[in-house]
């Protein structure tokens, strides 16, 4: 049966529009909405009727999401998203320094509003990884430990929540569709990020919300938990799509002693496995006679004879000392464990670092190895010291960095420098 009711946020998912802006037209008596149980619906017809009389494509074929789990925040000043994606924004790129010619590989020094609004066609479905770290809405300065400011963290609230929801929405047209995201942010303000990115992104597309420990458990005198991590926000372009390369982590020493308890003198470390399995197979080669031996009751054996023949003569069967038979299974062969959503990547103390929210090396490294491809373009438009595009040039991915930060800016140079990574370098500004 087809749907007689849309709610107004299936009226503002569909014209792309806040709830806020829908809710004027049924005030201004634009859009005709009735009263069910204390929240207004739009009529299906009325919704048809005012789509044919405000868009000049006949026969309007209206598309809603049953059950979405999709929602929006609402402040001030926050703009229509057609408004930033169909912005014609008068902005140049400077040449500062060229030391390439490779098509990316390059570091845009300027608001990465400008230049994300400069690269929004160039690069439109072109990038498979974005990472970022923006600043955290905290209202503070970031200084190096000799009390230098490195930058200012000076939008609070919903300042703060506009400012990076307009790039937001830019990066995601820049997404291939096996492309993916990873927004680093604080909880205190990691939560209202998380609305915004559904928005933005979908429900259906977000992946892992991950837990990052990122110090040593504090001690300060305050009536609260101790606050020792901060989030990471994982969506992709499209779920299922993207790009997952099951990058494992391999076992500890004392992981790989636990699990795997004898040692081979020729293979190492191995622990042994059942030859048999549960169900029982009563004319299949699993349920006959192996070397005098019959399966358990209620079971099978797990290979076929032939190759138990080949295990036992390649010194692969241990037998206990009552003719019980196991397979040898080798620490060497372990894939690794999966990686889970906590993840112990602590930060470098200020005097051990290049630039004050320098992110650990292996934690880009990982997201870099999971969710990109050698070849790959990677691109982080908060870049901070580099240490994202440096992790991607010598994974052998292209990459795109952006910042206004001139501290970061000079760090950049200076470290790639010392690296020996090409990087061109520009500048944008507005024309406006």
């Amino acid at each position: 049966m087809e749907k007689d009711f849309l709610t107004i946020d299936e009226v503002a998912n569909t014209l792309d529009l806040t709830r806020q802006t829908v809710s004027k037209y049924i005030k201004n008596k634009q859009l005709n909405a009735v009263k069910i149980n204390r929240t207004y619906r739009i009529p299906l017809p009325d919704f048809q009727e005012f789509m044919n009389e405000h868009t000049t494509v006949s026969d309007v074929n209206v598309q809603y999401k049953r059950n979405s789990r999709n929602c929006s925040l609402e402040y001030d000043n926050k703009l229509e998203r057609h408004h930033i994606t169909n912005d014609k924004f008068p902005v140049e790129l400077e040449i500062i320094e060229e030391n390439h010619e490779k098509p990316y590989n390059q570091f845009i020094f300027g608001d990465n509003y400008h230049a994300l609004q400069y690269f929004k066609q160039a690069l439109q479905g072109k990038v498979d990884l974005i990472y970022i770290d923006p600043p955290f809405g905290t209202g503070q300065e970031f200084s190096y430990h000799n009390k230098e400011v490195a930058y200012s963290d000076e939008l609070v609230n919903h300042q703060f929540l506009e400012f990076l929801r307009k790039r937001l929405i830019l990066l995601r047209e820049m997404l291939s569709e096996q492309g993916s995201i990873y927004l680093h942010i604080d909880k205190k303000i990691g939560h209202y990020i998380k609305i915004i990115m559904d928005e933005i992104f979908g429900y259906q597309n977000f992946i892992n919300d991950i837990t990052r420990i990122k110090c040593n458990p504090k001690n300060f005198a305050r009536n609260a938990y101790g606050n020792y991590s901060d989030m990471i926000l994982f969506y992709a372009k499209s779920r299922d799509k993207n790009i997952w390369n099951e990058v494992r982590k391999p076992l500890s020493a004392d992981e790989e002693k636990r699990l795997f308890p004898k040692t081979h003198p020729k293979f190492g470390r191995y622990t042994t496995h059942p030859l048999h399995a549960p169900g029982e197979t009563n004319n299949g080669d699993t349920g006959k006679e192996w070397n005098g031996l019959q399966p358990p009751k209620g079971r099978h054996w797990r290979y076929s004879r032939e190759e138990l023949t080949w295990l036992d003569m390649q010194g692969l069967i241990e037998w206990s000392d009552t003719g019980n038979p196991r397979k040898m299974v080798f620490a060497k062969d372990h894939k690794g464990k999966k990686v889970q959503d906590v993840w112990e990547f602590k930060d470098r103390g200020k005097s051990y670092v290049s630039y004050p929210t320098e992110k650990n090396h292996d934690l880009l490294r990982r997201i870099i190895l999971n969710s990109s491809n050698k070849g790959s373009l990677v691109l982080d438009s908060f870049a901070g010291s580099g240490s994202t595009l440096f992790v991607a040039d010598m994974l052998d991915r292209q990459w795109i960095g952006m910042d206004n930060s001139t501290k970061a800016f000079g760090t950049i140079r200076q470290n790639f420098e010392e690296k020996d990574i090409l990087c061109n370098y520009y500048s944008v500004k507005s024309l406006q």
